[in-house]
């Protein structure tokens, strides 16, 4: 166990967690890869999806979050976007806020054991914003605000949306909370121009097309909300992608450039890459593979975190003589 080898001089770690909405998934894997190899972050930062389940990792839920991610369908799934294009979003995610609300109950960030954040964008400043206090649902709720597909939220007078706009992987947010190493988890290092499905003309980066999988489930969508107001947002001709198709890819090249960006000015000690440009942003019923290449990842660079915490170590040790 690497924190038994180095009980008084262990670096003090942070773990970034980043976006990339279903991808996300595979955040729990690596968690649970990290601690079976005795590695556990000093501090969590975490952005969209990262946040939620960092958050819900720190308050000790994450295996509830993860019977609920294994347990999803692609329709299960949809029932909980409760769609109705207003409030500057085409969801209102109370479902999803209930559903973790239910299972976290009312946290504050404070409570939790270790320093977390939960990093979010000023819709109007473009300012990063911080989220370091208060109601932990409603911190991971702001963060996972995509643009324009869910409604942002008001948080001090301040409206604020998805973190991934300005921060997708959020080591610099590590470093400035003062740990010695980052470990940060980039789910969208091999996905850019791999939406396209094999013969497909238009990309389709839900990983399936929505529009068919209500009408396949016609039954069951025809009298709701869901089935109308889906069909409006998911529609789209053969030939062309939908209004989501564009707003999603479009946030995935923003997403992934930033990324580039910012990794590159603040790069982390060790970067972990799941491979998971096979899965599309909204192929959440694909936990179990999900979640299997996150602990993958950490397989494949276990030598990196060994030397790393080896040399930060030494830094720590006190001089002899």
């Amino acid at each position: 166990m690497v924190q038994a080898l180095y009980p008084q001089s262990r670096p003090r770690i942070g773990l970034a967690l980043g976006s990339g909405v279903a991808r996300g998934w595979a955040h729990l894997g690596v968690i649970r890869a990290l601690a079976r190899h005795g590695i556990e972050p000093d501090v969590i930062a975490g952005t969209s999806i990262g946040a939620v389940v960092g958050g819900v990792h720190l308050a000790g839920k994450a295996d509830v979050l993860e019977g609920w991610a294994r347990s999803l369908t692609r329709l299960r799934m949809i029932s909980y976007m409760d769609f109705r294009v207003r409030n500057g979003g085409m969801i209102g995610g109370r479902h999803l806020v209930e559903a973790l609300r239910q299972n976290i109950g009312d946290i504050k960030i404070e409570q939790l054991g270790i320093p977390f954040v939960a990093v979010a964008t000023d819709l109007v400043t473009g300012h990063e914003v911080w989220l370091r206090e208060g109601d932990l649902v409603d911190a991971m709720r702001t963060s996972f605000s995509l643009p324009g597909v869910f409604e942002p939220m008001q948080h001090h007078d301040r409206w604020l949306v998805d973190g991934a706009l300005v921060n997708p992987v959020p080591v610099s947010v590590c470093r400035a909370l003062g740990v010695q190493m980052v470990i940060a988890v980039n789910l969208n290092a091999d996905i850019l121009g791999k939406e396209r499905r094999a013969g497909a003309t238009v990309p389709t980066v839900a990983g399936f097309d929505l529009l068919n999988e209500l009408k396949e489930h016609e039954a069951e969508t025809k009298s709701t909300m869901i089935g109308t107001l889906a069909r409006r947002i998911f529609r789209r001709e053969p030939t062309h992608p939908s209004m989501f198709g564009v707003m999603i890819s479009s946030l995935g090249i923003v997403q992934d450039r930033i990324s580039r960006s910012r990794l590159a000015g603040e790069p982390p000690d060790v970067h972990i890459t799941p491979r998971l440009g096979s899965i599309g942003l909204f192929e959440f019923e694909r936990a179990e593979e999900i979640i299997a290449e996150g602990e993958a990842a950490v397989e494949r660079v276990l030598p990196d975190l060994h030397d790393a915490i080896s040399i930060f170590a030494r830094e720590n040790r006190p001089s002899e003589g």
